[in-house]
């Protein structure tokens, strides 16, 4: 069991948000100045898989789970290379953590990558400002604390809507993440989550990884079974190259699945529309229906952004999925082509599994379009991992 004393040093430090509002505290992992769109995630655990999310980036991500990094840092616990988000808040950075698959504290993982964090605020209360008030910028800072300074940073600070973020954070090159016995499938990243990834590699699948602009020519002689468009940040409406490509992959014939940002470019490919949510939803314990069934899944969910319902035409696609709290919009199928899309999270990572045999419905999809044998790994029910 590894017990370590980790309580930041205590540097003060403030989070200005851009309506005026102060919050004090005390330094969280790199000392600095850093600011973005501030949000909230519900999850009780998996700080470090949110943390390392492509799709959070840019953003400031505060936990409502007061009691963050009791169980340190692992290299096995990462969605990406390095930390997403832009900044870190939490309530309670415990002084010791505890487990036997940590490799340092949770405070030098930030130091390390350079994240600028705050601990010590009221978290509680913040949410329910946000929640109340909606999505706002803020600032965190632990060098300059003048507060109408820091203020006119988060109001001067790049809105979250109508930016184009995927480029930043999409593979540079393509790449075979996996080679198996199943369907090729090619994934255009915009910030693809690794357990995506290794879904479908446990479904026997030949997965190649292309940077999210690349020409669909080049991905079709690869000759793939199916496309996968992948989660990723920032506003998908201004991502007309993305489109466009999602467009000419419709034409194609081959099947295809979107996850997240993938599920609202195929639905803006598709004219129906897409808006900015008041505060979005992030978290590991979101209950979506399954129509078809009937069936309740908790859901792993991080998205700013949603599909219109009054956009869809019926000719066009059918809601399969539908969130509990809101009724917005979670899950589609398309009726001019074999696509299907989600707004949630399948692979979860972190959060519950209940939604995992997505992907096994994928692959049915691909054997019915391309005429494949599936392996048995891929109609097997899906193992729960992380």
């Amino acid at each position: 069991m590894t017990h370590a004393s980790s309580s930041p040093t205590r540097d003060p430090a403030k989070l200005v948000l851009s309506d005026g509002t102060v919050a004090r505290g005390v330094a969280l992992g790199q000392r600095g100045l850093t600011g973005g769109e501030l949000c909230f995630n519900t999850s009780m655990t998996g700080y470090q898989e949110i943390m390392t999310d492509p799709s959070y980036y840019g953003q400031l991500m505060m936990m409502t789970q007061p009691h963050i990094g009791n169980y340190g840092a692992s290299a096995e616990d990462m969605e990406a290379d390095t930390p997403m988000v832009a900044g870190f808040i939490v309530r309670d950075y415990p002084r010791r953590h505890a487990n036997t698959q940590a490799d340092e504290t949770l405070e030098a993982f930030m130091r390390r990558h350079g994240l600028v964090g705050i601990a010590g605020v009221d978290t509680r209360a913040l949410v329910r400002h946000v929640r109340d008030k909606g999505v706002m910028n803020a600032v965190i800072s632990s060098e300059a604390l003048e507060e109408e300074t820091l203020l006119q940073k988060a109001r001067d600070w790049p809105s979250m809507a109508g930016r184009k973020l995927a480029s930043e954070v999409s593979t540079d090159g393509p790449y075979t993440f996996c080679e198996g016995p199943g369907p090729r499938i090619a994934v255009y990243d915009f910030g693809v989550k690794q357990n995506i990834l290794r879904s479908f590699r446990r479904r026997g699948c030949t997965v190649r990884v292309v940077p999210g602009d690349t020409d669909l020519s080049e991905v079709r002689a690869w000759d793939p079974d199916g496309l996968f468009f992948s989660n990723g940040p920032g506003d998908p409406r201004p991502m007309s190259d993305a489109i466009e490509t999602v467009g000419e992959a419709i034409d194609t014939g081959l099947p295809i699945f979107g996850i997240c940002l993938g599920h609202q470019l195929m639905s803006l490919a598709e004219g129906i529309g897409v808006y900015k949510m008041h505060v979005g939803h992030r978290g590991a314990n979101h209950p979506v229906k399954y129509l078809d069934t009937g069936q309740v899944e908790v859901t792993t969910q991080n998205h700013g952004f949603a599909v219109d319902p009054e956009s869809i035409a019926p000719e066009t696609a059918r809601v399969t999925h539908v969130n509990l709290n809101d009724d917005t919009i979670e899950g589609l199928e398309f009726k001019t082509f074999a696509g299907m899309s989600l707004q949630y999270h399948p692979e979860a990572s972190p959060g519950p599994h209940d939604s995992h045999y997505h992907f096994n419905r994928f692959m049915e999809l691909v054997a019915e379009e391309r005429d494949v044998t599936l392996p048995a790994a891929a109609t097997e029910p899906a193992v729960a991992t992380a």
